[in-house]
């Protein structure tokens, strides 16, 4: 599957404007990491992109109608196990094996806590954003308290990437496309 084809299939499984957004960030952040770990980036980043595949129409089933969709779509079962590892512990027992795998685990929360801290600062931007705003925000248990940082922290020691240096990365990942997630 090339990327034209995983953003055809998304869209037609996914209308909502700021799922998009997620989608795109979460596939930048991923091809950053394949880049900075030196894996095939454009795999990495189709993982990234179908992710949520059925987020929007089954909220409630979150990667449970997920293998069935992408399968039709002709996608391989190692894409499937690895979009279906980003659930776990949440909603499916797919322990995350691979880098990308880990990767993707750690980060597909973290993207939604950077995106907030950007949106916040009087640039509501990423490109001024700084491992220290973030950090400052990650201790503010309030603010965007749907994320979950115990999640984001097992994640990174499962990497055996510093908590700091992941968020670095994702921040890194973001900003290749800000003007595209309307956070320039």
């Amino acid at each position: 599957m090339n990327r034209d084809d995983a953003v055809a299939l998304y869209k037609k499984y996914n209308t909502q404007e700021h799922l998009w957004h997620h989608s795109l960030a979460v596939e930048a952040v991923m091809r950053h990491f394949a880049r900075h770990l030196g894996h095939d980036e454009e795999y990495w980043g189709i993982v990234g992109l179908l992710h949520d595949i059925d987020y929007e129409l089954y909220p409630e089933e979150h990667l449970v109608k997920a293998p069935e969709i992408l399968r039709q779509a002709g996608v391989s079962e190692a894409m499937i196990h690895s979009v279906l590892s980003h659930g776990w512990t949440i909603c499916t027992d797919v322990e995350p094996q691979h880098a990308m795998e880990k990767v993707l685990f750690t980060i597909d929360e973290l993207t939604g806590l950077i995106s907030a801290s950007a949106m916040i600062r009087p640039s509501r931007s990423l490109l001024d954003l700084t491992l220290k705003s973030v950090k400052k925000k990650w201790k503010a248990k309030e603010f965007a308290a749907a994320v979950d940082r115990e999640l984001i922290t097992k994640g990174a020691q499962l990497l055996g990437i510093d908590l700091d240096e992941v968020i670095e990365l994702t921040i890194e990942g973001m900003r290749t496309i800000a003007d595209q997630i309307n956070l320039a």
